[in-house]
């Protein structure tokens, strides 16, 4: 190649990278992009992130010393009107005590073509919005203008926070297309941290180190009759490391069903402090574990002293344990006066906001003064327990030891036969049948004398949805029939939850639209609030959509509207655990009458489906005799969490359960 071809190669090279990094500019949305009509590699895709560019610096402030500074600036391609959330973002922050922080936004702006050109939109005052969630955390949300389909939307915020202990975490991957993410951290010498990478895609690192400098200005005042203030300037240089983490093209995170927290495994980087190494000061080390991340924990004034506070309670728990001799009654008694008299004012935290006394008396409060309240009652009434800190599904799950591990308390009661765990946030939870929320792999059990125990969260007892039905066919191609189903353990949480308060019309309404259409009638539920019995639901019903008529035949599942019809499990690959929460058996008994001059041509075979390792099994036995046909299912899942390697074995299982269900029995007229 001559020497013009290489230097006009080199020009051309040049001339790409560039324009590529132009791409990545904030404030320079291109025309190409607004024209972009759906994402190239994900035609689904509602919206994408074109860029994502986030920075976290520690520099020094002369007044209050080093701070962590996060900027974040994102741009963001709406597609369809499903995108339009994306043109809304709300970042939290602290603002408890002496570390509270300073968020701003800035460069908020919609932009959008109109008549071939580039018109922008910027946001105004009323687009931002702050909310105290708590006293210790507020946020602040912006809502950009003039959003339509083909939009893009950019913003920048900064955070200015004297707590470095932990940077936030980075996540290159969301539920939507990322094209481009990059997040860089700029670390003096002083300060050694830990990143920890999570997810199943890992960006390119890139590192780097150069020299920067503090600039120190000094007063000296001097003594005597004539004070004089003198000023000098120090500047102190130092090493700093700059790590960029790059990742490109990545796919959007598909929330499918069974699956705990999303969050827990996209692809991201956080950083947690281990060592401080300042000059002429002894090194020290943050490197910590979980046993002394709770102990400090307990140690807070806004958590263990609550602990001890009893007065408030006293009379009332001895009233009520006068007469109980065994554990459960005195557990059920306390447990049952705290959830009536203490309502939830849906605050997460392990800290007490106004606390245990000021809860008890106003008769709500956080998750942390029922649940402490809780735990000080069952000790006083001689129980050994205990407050078990935990994350909740939403909160996700750290894979290192740090405080903001946590954000949730219960209270534990050991005892010779295995730990007793409790809420008394939710009305309708029992003793080991925790809230939904809280049913997050592992918790810490803190102890009075500060050793701790790790907690397994996960469910042991089979949670069963039973139905009984009774069918009657008519000639007509419907049906008529009772229905009895009977709930226990989660299952009737899970239903209670969903049922119990709300307005019965509307409910059977919904129960007719959830099961194809049918027709209800008789509607009867027991147990609502019986909570140690079985939530009972019974009804009558006319189907006349899921039966067909053909010529002199008819054609049905035998468990019509019960039938699952489509399979939960969608992705070709999945790379992260199926958590079904709780294991789960579910039996229909089904009978039906065959109506009047027809006969049984053909039935669905008998089978046995079975997953292997015991993780599932499905049951299907059918037979007839004489005009009625007797149908038997029972469908297990014993393991509240499966590993990605079983996905494929699940997702064909459930497409086998699925087909069963829906195979039909054929009636011939006579």
């Amino acid at each position: 190649m001559s020497l013009p071809k290489i230097v006009m190669v080199l020009f051309l090279l040049a001339a790409m990278a560039t324009a590529k990094a132009q791409k990545f500019e904030a404030g320079k949305v291109s025309v190409a992009e607004l024209q972009e009509n759906e994402h190239p590699k994900d035609p689904s895709a509602v919206a994408a992130v074109l860029f994502e560019k986030g920075q976290d610096h520690l520099e020094y402030n002369q007044s209050t010393g080093f701070e962590l500074i996060t900027t974040v600036t994102v741009r963001v391609k709406i597609y369809k009107k499903e995108g339009y959330q994306w043109a809304n973002k709300t970042v939290k922050y602290f603002i408890g005590g002496s570390s509270k922080e300073k968020i701003s936004f800035d460069d908020v702006a919609t932009y959008n073509l109109v008549d071939g050109k580039i018109e922008k939109t910027k946001m105004k005052g009323d687009g931002l919005f702050e909310e105290k969630v708590n006293k210790y955390w507020a946020s602040k949300k912006i809502a950009l203008p003039n959003v339509k389909e083909g939009s893009v939307i950019e913003y920048t915020y900064k955070i200015i926070s004297p707590n470095f202990m932990r940077f936030p975490d980075w996540a290159f991957q969301t539920t939507i297309p990322v094209n481009f993410s990059e997040y860089k951290t700029f670390i003096p010498e002083y300060f050694v941290y830990s990143p920890n990478q999570r997810g199943f895609i890992f960006p390119k690192v890139a590192t780097e180190k150069s020299t920067k400098s503090i600039n120190f200005t000094i007063k000296d005042r001097g003594l005597g009759v004539a004070v004089k203030t003198s000023i000098s300037y120090e500047k102190v240089d130092y090493e700093e490391t700059r790590t960029t983490y790059t990742a490109e093209n990545l796919p959007a995170m598909v929330d499918e069903a069974y699956v705990n927290n999303i969050k827990n495994y996209t692809s991201a980087v956080s950083h947690e402090l281990s060592m401080t190494k300042f000059p002429n000061v002894p090194l020290k080390s943050y490197s910590t574990n979980w046993e002394a991340v709770v102990k400090e924990i307990y140690k807070l004034d806004d958590f263990g002293s609550e602990l001890d506070k009893s007065g408030y309670f006293e009379q009332a728990v001895i009233a009520l344990t006068k007469g109980l001799t065994d554990r459960e009654s005195i557990i059920a008694a306390i447990f049952n006066h705290v959830k009536m008299n203490v309502k939830w004012n849906d605050y997460y935290g392990y800290s007490c906001d106004e606390g245990v006394n000021a809860a008890y008396k106003n008769r709500t409060g956080n998750v942390a003064e029922i649940n402490l309240m809780l735990t000080a009652m069952l000790r006083f009434a001689g129980l050994d327990a205990n407050p078990i800190l935990i994350s909740t599904r939403s909160n996700g799950i750290s894979y290192f030891p740090n405080r903001t591990a946590f954000n949730y308390v219960i209270a534990g009661v050991e005892t010779m036969e295995g730990l007793i765990l409790l809420d008394a946030t939710d009305k309708f939870s029992r003793p080991d049948v925790l809230p939904l929320r809280d049913l997050n792999w592992f918790g810490r059990l803190i102890r009075k004398d500060g050793t701790s125990l790790q907690v397994n969260l996960t469910p042991k007892n089979i949670s069963k949805e039973i139905s009984y039905m009774n069918v009657v066919l008519k000639n007509d191609g419907s049906a008529e029939g009772k229905i009895r189903k009977q709930f226990t353990d989660y299952e009737a949480l899970a239903y209670r939850e969903k049922a119990v308060g709300s307005n019965m019309d509307s409910f059977v309404e919904e129960l007719e639209n959830d099961n194809n259409s049918i027709q209800i009638s008789e509607y009867v539920r027991d147990n609502d609030l019986e909570l140690s019995k079985p939530l009972v639901e019974s009804f009558s019903f006319r189907d006349s959509k899921n039966i067909e008529v053909i010529d002199n035949k008819m054609y049905l599942s035998p468990l019509l509207f019960l039938a699952d019809r489509e399979n939960p499990f969608k992705q070709e690959k999945r790379e992260y655990p199926i958590d079904f929460g709780y294991p789960s058996e579910m039996k229909y008994n089904i009978n039906i009458e065959i109506p009047q001059g027809y006969t049984v041509e053909s039935l669905p075979k008998s089978i046995n489906l079975l997953t292997g390792d015991e993780i599932g099994s499905f049951k299907y036995a059918i037979g007839n005799t004489d005009n009625k046909i007797q149908l038997s299912i029972t469908s297990n899942i014993n393991a509240a969490i499966v590993p990605a390697d079983y996905y494929d074995v699940l997702k064909d299982f459930y497409q086998k359960v699925i087909e069963k269900q829906n195979e039909k029995i054929v009636l011939r007229k006579s």
